[in-house]
Parts: C-alpha cells; structure tokens; sequence
C-alpha cells in the first residue's frame, strides 16, 4: 500500500507535463540505453541550431533583471556533462567537492568527483530520493536521505543503509534545521515536519499544495509548492510560536529544487512548455515587495532537457549542476563568482 501511495503521488507531480515528458522520454531512449561510461573532462551538452535560434528568442522575451550588468543566461550548449554514467538521477547534492546523486533506475547512489567527473557507486538501497544531505560523523561520511519510495528517512553510511523514521506521505526535500534535527517536505501530505536523528517527528506546517524544494535563512523557511502557481514559492518564519508566513514567488509552474546560493539568491527549478527552466530571485526584495511575479524571475539556465528537473545544486564556488530524470548525464555550468573569502 505504502509503494502505490508513492506510485500515486509521484503520477499527480508528473501529470501537467506528461504528454512532453513522454516525447522527451521517446527522443532520448537512444542516450539512456546503453548508459555511457563516465567522462573524465567536460564536454558540451547536446544542441541544435534550430533550438539554440528557439533558445535566444525566449531568453530575450523572459529573462528580466534590474542590474547595471544584467547577467547573461546559459544555454544547453553552455552546459557541459560531468558524468553520464548514473542511472535515472532523482537526487543531488554537493560535499567536499563530491557530488552523490542518488538513482532510482538502480537503487544507487553514486559519488561523482566534482572536477574530473570520475564516478563509481557509492551504496544501494535507496529507491526513490529527490535530495539528501551529506555531512561527516566521526571521520565517515554520511547521507541522510528522504526516501519517497518507501516513505522513510534513511541514514546511509559504508555502514549500511538504516531507517531513521517512516511513515511519512511522499518525503521528497530534506534539509538541516540545528544541529539535532532537520525538516522534511511531504509531497502527499502537504506539509513539512520536523525529523530528530532520532527518529522522532512532528508537523511544523500543514495545508500547502505539494510541497518540493526547502531552503532554510536563518528562521526564514522557503517552500516551493509544486502544486500551485499561485504559491510558487511561500516563506514561513519560524521564530514565532505559531510561523507567520508570505508569498514569495508565483506564476510559475512546477518548482522544485530550492538552493539558496553563496550570491544570496534563492535558486529553482521550474518548467517553461517541455523544457526545464533555473531561475532565480533575491529573496529579501521578493518579501519586501510583498511577493515576486514570474516577470521579475531572472533566467539562469534554459536547458533543452525535459521537465521536471530532477536534481538541482549550486556550490559555494557558484557552479550549478542540473539533471533531468530522463538521462544519464550530469550537466554543470559556472553562474558566477566564488565570494571573496573573509580575511
């Protein structure tokens, strides 16, 4: 029962995109099968003329920024694979120059050197995870991931794979909350919880419209809703006894993968017709304003890559790494500056 309620909520995430993800899925069965084998140095992202042409003319109708230096957005043919040898990525998340995709075409998840793109398996036994966090105890590195798949927590070492907490309606984001425990987005149950390490749990926020990407400032809690372009993305403060909250960003559709970068923008994914789109916001001014439009949105990347998105970060050195559920690869580009270091 547990696996169709899975089954099920991951069919109502997909369903206003479906008849573009089976052309995408269609077009691409000739790069997932067989899967490449890793790369060792960066090579550019498949492109046409036709969509580069196709690329341009909607970069110049979308992207929108207020700076003396507008940035200028990435392309697919400006982005290039730093491995195509996972299978089916879901997940993603950067440590120690490592990036650990978690992949529900085999249960793995796979450690990916950031600069070479050397990639082995790192465990199995995660089915379905859309984020992980990656931290070190005691020397050894390990993952925490939400497991929607089988609706549970799960702290993954070389150890093994043990479940930390279950029960849970379609876990998809999880992020660090204090140093004792995290916060957890439930897809199905539309609402964030709160996750000790050990195990014990409690709603913090209820009655938002599928919940994806977390992003935690401070007390300041961003929620990308997925179910709603009306509250594309809400903020929640969390210093309050009860959290007070206000919208942050609408008009788009399908957001998920919230990071909030080392630049202080608020980094997403979300979809723009058949093709996954990363944009960003500064999320003080969205708050100030009272909430964002997708007018103010700047474009970052406008991939060719069917939606959704699946995995999504940016690294303090402000490289973002991208994939879609559909294929194998990896991509990554460079959308800024690493930020001076103190000192």
């Amino acid at each position: 029962m547990r696996n169709l309620r899975a089954s099920i909520g991951l069919f109502v995430l997909l369903i206003s995109i479906m008849a573009a993800t089976i052309v995408a899925v269609q077009s691409q069965d000739q790069v997932t099968t067989p899967t490449p084998a890793p790369v060792k140095s960066a090579t550019p992202g498949p492109t046409s003329t036709q969509a580069q042409s196709e690329t341009s003319e909607a970069i110049a109708e979308l992207s929108q920024t207020d700076s003396d230096e507008p940035f200028t957005p990435l392309t697919q043919a400006d982005l290039q694979s730093i491995t195509g040898n996972v299978q089916r990525p879901n997940g993603i998340t950067y440590f120690n120059d490592y990036l650990y995709i978690s992949c529900t075409g085999d249960g793995t998840v796979y450690e990916t050197n950031s600069r070479t793109g050397q990639t082995r398996a790192y465990i199995f036994g995660v089915t379905n995870a859309h984020s992980m966090i990656a931290e070190e105890i005691n020397n050894q590195l390990v993952l925490w991931v939400p497991d929607y798949g089988e609706n549970s927590i799960k702290r993954v070492s070389r150890d093994g794979v043990a479940t930390v907490a279950d029960e849970f309606e379609g876990p998809w984001a999880l992020i660090p909350y204090d140093e004792d425990q995290f916060l957890v987005s439930n897809l199905l149950g539309g609402s964030v919880d709160r996750v000790t390490r050990d195990g014990e749990v409690e709603v913090l926020i209820d009655d938002l419209a599928g919940p994806t990407g977390l992003a935690l400032d401070g007390d300041l809690l961003y929620v990308g809703n997925n179910g709603s372009t009306r509250r594309s993305i809400e903020w929640f403060d969390l210093s309050a006894a009860e959290p007070t909250t206000g919208p942050l960003l609408s008009g788009i559709q399908n957001t998920t993968g919230l990071q909030l970068a080392a630049d202080g923008n608020l980094y997403f994914a979300y979809a723009l017709g058949t093709r996954g789109v990363i944009g960003r916001i500064d999320p003080v001014a969205c708050r100030e304003n009272g909430g964002c439009t997708n007018e103010q949105v700047e474009i970052v990347v406008y991939t060719e890559l069917a939606t959704p998105l699946a995995g999504l970060t940016v690294t303090p050195d402000m490289r973002l790494f991208v994939h879609t559920m559909f294929n194998p690869s990896v991509y990554w580009g460079q959308i800024g500056e690493a930020p001076a270091s103190e000192g």
